[in-house]
């Protein structure tokens, strides 16, 4: 998976296991699963759709360097990511108000035809600029499904079955996880790497076809029924906007590391403070018991984790010599044991032990990410890296899945699409400022001399193992921070 797409996943028991939900006599009925009649076409249509996206999100990273050289946009080359981070970022507040006040269909539909168009945009491109305009109207596609797909299941699914939907979410990515690198770079090979864009906006019809109707039908219309829709909160949008423009500047510094960069930087935490304090639920950056617990730590839970994993790579490659392929496919069992973890924290036996499942998950990662740079030693096999990064991927999916559980919990209907919101812009906030700060701190100690030797001539395999340690201990360090923050989930009561 790409740095800047992380697995916003879930993953569940078995899909048609029979839940017991209270009916309104107090006494106890037989729920279907999500794979029932009243969900099945729900379910299916948006699990394809993330599916969708998972694949795209695997395949783009192998595709990206291929397109970047053909289009001379080389120097370029982190925009093309960055563009798709800070525009979703602005997406995901304006889809948690259009979700929340008319409903999630709108953003849903107008999400999915963005990020097909912006797929059809990069495909076509004839210039870099062209190509990153095309990220950009995809990361505008992407902030609005996410969110809008976490109210339809906030809607549309009793409580005591969601944790299956979200499971589902997770296992779409195992396959893709797998396989998508593969696929794109055979597809880049023969084809060309256009396709690898061009080709996913055609398979976007069916869970469209399948999804909206049911979306109509089951989670269609404001929050609450009996008032009209509410207008737009302008002040939230001015904010959305300035933390979009806000992250994009500090990422422009963080890569730049000169005197001119100074002035973006500022600029950039001038409009991120306010909006984080306008945008995250109130006592968030203090780590508050309840949903500022939970929003904070899916932050610091993905944030430091993608950040070392894009480094991951890179490192195998030019430290212990392996080609782009094998260190892509070294990470390739994440996927799995990612969802397992989903899996594990769904049991209905485990939701009284949810807090504890969540701190052993931080410390998962934490050990995890530490245990990375171990290779960095030539006498170390490189194999320990797949097995750290799978068990990392299992503390995350329990981590992950469990804050998508508690946002839900603890937020009421009118105010899931503003929460949710609010998870995914810490999620993405805190991954476009500690791969900030990580590549700023790589850069510093020779990393961009590895970036040159391994697109040189023969990629070389050049020697700068302190610029990885510097990336891998801050962030193990922060993820262990995590599962102080895991422990103050539960609400005070």
């Amino acid at each position: 998976m790409t740095a800047l797409e992380p697995r916003d996943a879930d993953m569940a028991p078995p899909l048609q296991i029979p839940v017991v939900a209270e009916s309104g006599s107090g006494t106890s009925v037989p729920t279907e699963g999500v794979l029932g009649r009243t969900h099945r076409a729900l379910s299916i249509g948006i699990v394809s759709v993330v599916l969708l996206i998972a694949f795209e999100a695997t395949a783009v990273g192998t595709a990206m360097p291929v397109a970047a050289r053909e289009l001379h946009g080389i120097p370029l080359y982190a925009f093309a990511f960055s563009a798709y981070f800070t525009t979703s970022l602005f997406a995901m507040v304006l889809s948690g108000q259009w979700a929340d006040r008319r409903g999630p269909l709108g953003p849903l539909a107008a999400g999915i035809s963005s990020f097909a168009a912006g797929l059809l945009l990069s495909g076509t491109a004839g210039s870099m600029y062209m190509f990153i305009a095309g990220r950009a109207v995809q990361g505008l596609g992407g902030g609005l499904v996410i969110v809008a797909l976490y109210v339809v299941i906030g809607r549309a699914y009793p409580e005591r079955i969601r944790p299956a939907i979200m499971a589902a979410f997770a296992a779409s990515w195992v396959i893709p996880s797998v396989v998508g690198p593969l696929a794109a770079g055979t597809v880049t090979e023969h084809l060309g790497w256009r396709w690898v864009f061009v080709g996913i906006p055609v398979l976007i019809v069916f869970p469209l076809a399948l999804a909206l109707p049911a979306i109509r039908r089951m989670a269609a219309g404001p929050a609450d029924g009996s008032t009209g829709a509410e207008p737009f909160d302008r002040r939230r949008i001015r904010l959305a906007l300035g933390i979009s423009v806000g992250a994009g500047l500090l990422q422009y510094a963080g890569q730049e590391l000169n005197r001119y960069a100074l002035l973006p930087a500022a600029v950039g935490v001038a409009l991120l403070v306010p909006a984080v304090r306008g945008l995250l639920p109130a006592g968030t950056v203090r780590a508050a018991r309840g949903l500022p617990a939970v929003v904070l730590l899916r932050g610091v839970a993905a944030g430091s984790f993608i950040a070392a994993e894009s480094f991951v790579p890179l490192m195998l490659v030019t430290q212990r010599g392996l080609s782009p392929t094998m260190a892509g496919l070294s990470l390739a069992v994440g996927g799995a044991t990612w969802a397992l973890g989903s899996y594990v924290q769904s049991r209905p036996r485990l939701e009284a032990h949810r807090e504890p499942l969540m701190v052993g998950g931080m410390v998962l990662v934490a050990l995890s990410i530490a245990a990375a740079p171990t290779v960095l030693i030539d006498g170390v096999p490189v194999w320990i890296v797949a097995v750290a990064w799978a068990f990392g991927c299992f503390g995350m999916g329990m981590v992950i899945a469990s804050t998508s559980v508690l946002l839900l919990k603890l937020s009421a209907p009118r105010e899931a699409g503003a929460n949710s919101a609010a998870l995914q812009i810490s999620d993405g906030l805190s991954n476009v400022l500690l791969l900030a700060g990580g590549g700023a701190a790589f850069a510093a100690l020779g990393g961009g001399a590895l970036g040159a030797a391994a697109h040189g001539a023969g990629g070389g395999v050049s020697s700068h193992p302190g610029a990885f340690v510097a990336v891998f201990l801050p962030m193990a360090g922060v993820a262990l921070a995590g599962a102080w923050v895991a422990a103050r989930v539960r609400s005070v009561k």
